[in-house]
């Protein structure tokens, strides 16, 4: 039986690719904002295109917070992409009429790349820890990136001997090291466009959807 999967269609951008490419390696998805069904599947993907603050108030406004928080309470798998990585920090320097706080799952903010030429747009490689499950079998490919900001620092790490394990930081460079991903316990997520990436962002979703 295929692993179920929700894109949340909190009105972030086109996510019709994102739907075909997760169907496309074995999940069976929908495409939906409707709170029960984004509880009861197997993955949850978040996605995001746009500014951060107006992604955050979409998001919070079709109840995303609270279904994000409930899901990773119950260790149920999440997926976030893009501006749906940024959201899972702090909060972001991206100018906006109206700013709107990060959901807080790690700590940091995001920033605007210094880099003689912004947006990054295009294919970079990454520098993946050992032990990735997300990069396995892709950890010296190239992923396709489109943005102007990020997360460029890291500093959630485990305190004493009875700490949990640290998140798995995934590195890449634009004029300077960026958070290109995170995989944190059934919580996960790229810089980058994985359905936009060809066979390597394919095969980094098939890893997700297997391990559902």
């Amino acid at each position: 039986m295929s692993p179920t999967v929700v894109v949340f269609d909190y009105g972030s951008g086109n996510v019709r690719s994102a739907v075909r490419s997760l169907e496309r390696v074995g999940a069976e998805v929908t495409l939906t904002a409707h709170a029960d069904e984004a509880l009861a599947a197997d993955g949850l993907v978040v996605p995001g295109v746009g500014n951060f603050h107006a992604c955050m108030a979409g998001l919070r406004a079709a109840d995303g917070a609270r279904i994000i928080e409930v899901r990773l309470a119950g260790n149920r798998p999440v997926l976030g992409v893009c501006v749906g990585m940024q959201v899972l920090f702090d909060g972001s320097t991206e100018p906006a009429a109206h700013e709107e706080p990060g959901l807080g799952e790690w700590p940091g903010m995001v920033e605007r790349l210094v880099a003689p030429v912004v947006p990054h747009m295009g294919w970079s490689p990454v520098q993946v820890p050992d032990g990735s499950r997300l990069f396995a079998g892709v950890e010296s490919e190239r992923f396709y990136f489109v943005h102007s900001y990020a997360v460029q620092s890291w500093t959630l790490e485990p305190h004493g001997p009875f700490a949990p394990r640290a998140p798995m930081v995934t590195w890449s460079e634009h004029g300077a090291p960026f958070v290109a991903a995170v995989e944190n316990g059934p919580l996960a997520a790229t810089q980058f466009h994985p359905e936009k990436s060809g066979d390597a962002g394919a095969h980094l979703l098939e890893n997700w959807v297997r391990s559902l």
